[in-house]
């Protein structure tokens, strides 16, 4: 994120698009050419609109982009629990045990998603007990659905590991989904970014050479946190609390907190 004036960062969404297009209404106004603005993964899951969702997401970024000034790297999207849950359902067919680890993917929100393009949880159980040959087609009905929606497999493939301003600048921020081993340099993170919420919870000193870390999914749901050296925008949205989105200047500080 080359030189961004102020960075709006949206958390965890999980489907839940009245917030978002509430959200989107509320910051639109305020975005100004130079800025950039940074999802941080969990688009949908939880909730049923996860069509609706991406549709408008979609759709804002068209509309910030009509504005004068504002370039297509000026959105950035991150790869969420969610969104690596799709892209390994795409490939169950290789999964040692794909029927066991399909119902672990119903039961992490992506029952509610599958209904929205369509399709059938218990027609993928069903494909995994026949198969690899019925599941291979199964899968092959789920990418379908997926290109039947115009942008969402193009969308799918313009995900990021993480996002980080200028290590030069006077205060680098990276931006990941949910989690960060503060042991570890950024190329050995791995699963970390999904998976090592955990470790995100101890850093107590600035992960160098960023001078904050911010991320955008909590799976406890301990709600909105921001000290010196992290930030954790997730309040729980999908989940009964709100959408939060803030805006970071590049000396890092919250210039603009919008809660829906």
């Amino acid at each position: 994120m080359e030189k961004a004036l102020r960075i709006w960062a949206i958390p965890a969404i999980h489907s839940n698009v009245e917030a978002l297009v509430n959200l989107h209404d509320n910051i639109h106004p305020l975005i100004k050419p130079g800025d950039r603005v940074v999802y941080m993964g969990n688009y949908t899951g939880y909730g049923e609109p996860a069509v609706e969702t991406i549709n408008e997401i979609l759709a804002f970024r068209r509309l910030v982009l009509a504005m004068p000034g504002m370039m297509p790297d000026d959105f950035i999207y991150l790869r969420g629990v969610q969104e690596e849950m799709w892209d390994k359902l795409l490939q169950l067919q290789f999964a040692p045990n794909p029927g066991d680890v399909l119902l672990w993917m119903l039961g992490n929100g992506m029952s509610p998603s599958l209904y929205s393009y369509g399709l059938s949880p218990h027609d993928g159980i069903e494909a995994c007990s026949r198969g690899i040959m019925d599941l291979t087609k199964w899968t092959n009905t789920v990418r379908q659905a997926i290109r039947r929606r115009p942008g969402h497999e193009i969308f799918s493939t313009q995900l990021r590991r993480a996002a980080f301003t200028p290590t030069e600048e006077q205060y680098p921020m990276l931006f990941v989904h949910a989690g960060l081993d503060a042991s570890k340099s950024l190329g050995e993170q791995g699963d970390n970014f999904w998976w090592g919420s955990d470790k995100f919870r101890s850093i107590t000193q600035a992960y160098k050479p960023f001078e904050k870390v911010v991320r955008g999914f909590d799976p406890a749901h301990n709600g909105l946190h921001l000290n010196c050296v992290t930030a954790t925008l997730d309040d729980g949205c999908g989940f009964g609390g709100k959408l939060v989105c803030a805006g970071f200047t590049r000396a890092g500080d919250i210039e603009e907190l919008v809660e829906v």
